[in-house]
Parts: C-alpha cells; structure tokens; sequence
C-alpha cells in the first residue's frame, strides 16, 4: 500500500454539511484558490493578514500555459492582466557596458505584473470572502475541526485551511518548522521606471554582463520593471535593508536605504549599456528581494483535529525566481486543490484520500522546482559557493 494514502478509515468529520474553508494569504495563490473553489460551491473566507491601508506589491510574473488555462475557467480574459504579448525572451550578452550578441527564445505563456494580476483577482472576489488585518498566530482543535487563531483574539474554525500565505508562511513555521529558509547570497533589486531602454521595446530583456550578475527588464504600463541580481553578504543586506534577509524577506520602498540605492547605481553604470543604467538613475520606486533557498517539502496535507491543513505556493516551497515556478506552482496546486474538494463534495469521495491524491500528483513538481533553484543560480554564478 502506498504510504502516501490517508488511511480510509479516517473521516473529515464534515458528514453531509457544506465543507468551509479559510484561505489564509491574499496576495495571487490565495484569490486564485478562493475564486475555483467558490465556482466549486464551496464556502470560504480569505484571511490577509496586512490591514487595509497597507499596499502589497510585486514584480514581473512569467505564467505558463496551464496557469494560463486556469485564469480562463475563472472568466479572467488575458487583456485584464497582460499587457504586452510578446512570447519573446531576448537573452543579451553584455561585454564593456556594450550589448555583443542575442539570443531569441520563446516563453511558453505570457508575462504580466503582480499589479496587473492581483487587481483583477481582487475585482472578482465576491464582497465579504476577503478580510483584511486578520493575522494568523496559531491553529489549534478541540475534539472537532481546526480552529485559526488571529492576532486580535479572534477564532475562526474551518474544515480545511489553506495556507497561501507565501515564503514566511506562518502556515508553514505551525505544520512545518523545521523547514526553515535559508539566505542564497544575492538580491534582486527591483524598480519600477516611468521610462524605458528603447521607445519600442515590448519584449522581455534577460542581459547578463558577467558571471554572478543579472539584469532583466520588461516593459510595462507607463515604463518598465527591471530586476538586478547582485551578490550581497547578509551582513551587507542588513546594513542596507535593516534586518537579516531570512527576517525581511521583502524590502518595500521605505526600506532602501540610500547605501542601498548607491551601490545598485554603481553597479548599474560599471556593467550596464549607458541607456540600461540611465533607466535605473531615474527609478524613484524601488524594492529589493533576497533569494532564499529551503529544503524540499515532503508533505502538503497534514490531520488538524477533524479536519485538515494544507500548504501550496510559497508558504509550500518558495524558489528561485530563475525557476519562473512561484505563481505558477501556486495556480497548478490551487486547481488540483480545488478539483480534489470537487469530487468531495459532488460525488462523495473520501475527503482525506481526495487530499493525498492531489499531494502524489503536485508534490514531486514542488521538490523539482526547489531542488533546480540553486543549479541555475550557479550556472550563472549566483549565490554563495
């Protein structure tokens, strides 16, 4: 028998009630989740933990063909999300700040924004599923389902919890703490700029300079989102970011200190054609992203009382950006997810073999995903050796 299964014998506890489920996380892999699983008739809420007034943000998302697919069963036309269709990745090698030869490839899918594909996510979540400035500090039971636990006292029980709540998943520090992330060495700074390279540019731009550094940029409405992957000590991130890269793992604008603005300049007008570091002087919004590595996953389900929990997305594996596999890992797992709850819930199948059957399935794309980071980034000497 296969270890893997859910014993048969175990039951969700749900009988033939409604299954409710609380997705934690509303960045993209939590809405995606919440939009199929509502299409499936299932109740859920999504807990985002930043209030409100906080903005959330991102880069640049590359999405293939299935996820793709996915946005279409959610009646989500592409023209709501991708601006520029071009298939095209443009590799350019750089050599004295001079682009010397280029390399067309073709990406199968299209690129988008995070902007650009959370705002039409959000558009069609139904009033009251999302709330806001609900923090998750702990999942408990008692003798019945699991039961989320917020930062303001308030509990809520459920029969499933999804965690999509991303790469400092509090989900993952309850199911599975020993996983922890580790810093790889380098950073990629983003910015986005109110101009671009060249007046007609609408492909993406991967240019590499030298071993260990990186630069990419596309453009998008009213400029372009370029990405610089430079080596960084942690001990150097700190000082330019304020806190240790595996604690900030995001560092907004208010984070980029002028130390930290410096030396991407620098680097920008050392390595990049002068039109490339011109766009990177006159960028007035930037972040910076340390890349973390962490141990595969070896589950996604795990028993809470009479119910479940589960991990997908980043809060399951968070790659390598070099991957292109972080949304697109988090649409595929959220609709075998929701397929799995869908035979649950209109046909009978067992609940927690249903849930197994979905981690065989994802699970081994996961540890692929996690385990090709590193091999890329030290192709292209990124990373600590």
């Amino acid at each position: 028998m296969d270890s893997n299964l859910a014993p048969t014998a175990r039951t969700s506890g749900v009988g033939n009630r409604r299954l409710t489920v609380a997705v934690i996380g509303g960045s993209l892999t939590g809405p995606v989740t919440a939009l199929l699983l509502l299409r499936a008739g299932i109740d859920v809420t999504v807990y985002e933990a930043t209030p409100v007034s906080a903005p959330l943000g991102g880069g640049l998302i590359g999405l293939e063909h299935i996820a793709l697919d996915v946005l279409d069963r959610l009646d989500i036309p592409q023209r709501d999300f991708v601006a520029y269709d071009s298939e095209t990745i443009r590799q350019v090698a750089v050599r004295d700040r001079q682009p010397t030869h280029t390399v067309l490839r073709t990406y199968p899918g299209r690129n988008t924004t995070w902007p650009l594909l959370h705002r039409a996510l959000a558009a069609r979540l139904p009033a009251g599923v999302l709330r806001k400035g609900m923090r998750v500090t702990g999942l408990t039971h008692h003798a019945g389902p699991p039961i989320l636990h917020f930062a303001d006292g308030q509990t809520e029980p459920a029969d499933l919890v999804v965690f999509a709540d991303g790469r400092s998943s509090i989900g993952r520090r309850l199911l599975d703490p020993d996983r922890k992330l580790r810093y790889a060495g380098y950073v990629a700074h983003r910015g986005i700029a109110t101009s671009i390279p060249q007046p007609d540019m609408r492909d993406f731009v991967r240019m590499e300079p030298c071993p260990g550094v990186q630069f990419n940029v596309a453009p998008v409405p009213g400029g372009c989102d370029w990405t610089f992957y430079l080596g960084c000590t942690p001990a150097t991130y700190e000082q330019h970011f304020g806190a240790a890269p595996t604690r900030r793992v995001f560092a907004l604008p208010q984070h980029i200190t002028p130390a930290a603005r410096a030396h991407v300049d620098e680097h920008a007008d050392h390595l990049l054609p002068p039109d490339h570091a011109a766009v990177v002087h006159a960028t007035a919004t930037r972040m910076a992203v340390p890349v973390l590595d962490i141990d595969p996953p070896t589950r996604m389900v795990w028993p809470v009382g009479d119910g479940h929990a589960v991990l997908l997305g980043d809060a399951l594996a968070p790659v390598r950006p070099h991957t292109a596999r972080g949304a697109n890992n988090g649409i595929e797992q959220a609709a075998g997810l929701a397929a799995a709850l869908t035979q649950h819930r209109r046909y009978g199948a067992n609940l927690p073999t249903a849930l197994h059957g979905w981690q065989r399935r994802h699970l081994p794309t996961a540890v692929a995903a996690v385990q090709q980071g590193p091999v890329i980034g030290d192709k292209l000497g990124l990373g600590a050796r």
